[in-house]
């Protein structure tokens, strides 16, 4: 048994046919087929049934599909993790991440690319979150660090690395300094939050669309610390994700009825298979606490 003949074998089942398999391996329908047979002959068991105008699955094949997959996962991993190693890792990677970004394990891991891996060209590029996911579908980008609510752009993959309910942040002392608030209790104060085509001003408009509020913003900005500074000084009720909150003198109040959560995550495009990008993708996840369901 030869691993390019379990290759085979799982190609023919997810393309559906010989020819279909044959194309996206470049190799021939006739050789496809005598080494899926000679595998057949090795195993002693048929594990595709070609009396149809298709091939399906015999129930031994059924039970070997999955097995051969993993065998061959593995064996992509030993020569990724070896090449790693061996610093055979080449490539270019476009990474996009959200205005203001000061996430430091993020940042640490960017700048430690260069020294750990340099034969991989990275290049850094700043964005709203609707932009950054435009961009990755349109292959200017290949990974990008997004803010969002719902659900990403259609074609993408995305792995959550923080998932939060919006909150109010106002200094400490202010009169809706509490244990907790509603959208309802914001009536009459000035709102502080971040541009159109972020992930949080999605989350608190939609909020509030669902309770039929008005989702008013007073001052916007690109930065989550340009936002806070304001509420420091007294400019209204900053609307962020807990996280970006940071220094002293400000509250976060949870904002109980906000249904629609703040996301962070890391995006790319499904069709991806470049080894640099994978590389940088996995270091990412793993510095930023690892993927979420």
């Amino acid at each position: 048994m030869e691993m390019h003949q379990l290759r085979y074998f799982a190609a023919v089942i997810d393309e559906g046919s010989f020819t279909a398999a044959a194309a996206r391996l470049h190799v021939s329908q006739s050789g496809i087929s005598t080494q899926v047979a000679k595998l057949e002959r090795e195993l002693g068991q048929q594990l595709l049934d070609r009396s149809g105008r298709g091939v399906r699955l015999t129930p031994v094949g059924e039970a070997v599909l999955p097995l051969a997959k993993n065998a061959l996962a593995t064996l992509d991993a030993i020569r990724f993790t070896a090449a790693e190693y061996a610093d055979a890792v080449r490539g270019r990677v476009r990474l996009g991440m959200i205005m203001g970004c000061s996430i430091p394990p993020f940042l640490d891991t960017v700048a430690d690319l260069g020294r750990t891996h340099p034969g991989i060209e990275l290049s850094l590029h700043e964005g709203h979150s609707d932009l950054l996911q435009a961009q990755v579908l349109s292959g200017a980008l290949d990974l990008a660090l997004i803010g969002y609510a719902g659900e990403v752009a259609a074609g993408l993959d995305v792995d959550i690395v923080i998932d939060e309910q919006v909150a109010a942040v106002v200094p400490a002392g202010h009169p809706l300094d509490r244990p907790g608030l509603t959208l309802g209790d914001l009536r009459g104060e000035k709102i502080l939050c971040l541009s159109p085509g972020t992930g949080i001003r999605a989350a608190y408009e939609r909020s509030c669309a669902q309770l039929g509020l008005d989702p008013r913003v007073d001052i916007d900005a690109s930065s989550p610390a340009t936002v806070l500074r304001l509420a420091e000084r007294g400019a209204g009720v900053a609307i962020l994700s807990p996280s970006s909150v940071e220094g002293p003198g400000l509250s976060t109040v949870p904002i109980a009825d906000a249904a629609v959560r703040s996301c962070l995550g890391l995006t790319g495009r499904r069709d991806q298979h470049s080894p640099a990008v994978r590389l940088l993708r996995g270091k990412l996840l793993a510095a930023l606490g690892g993927p979420r369901p």
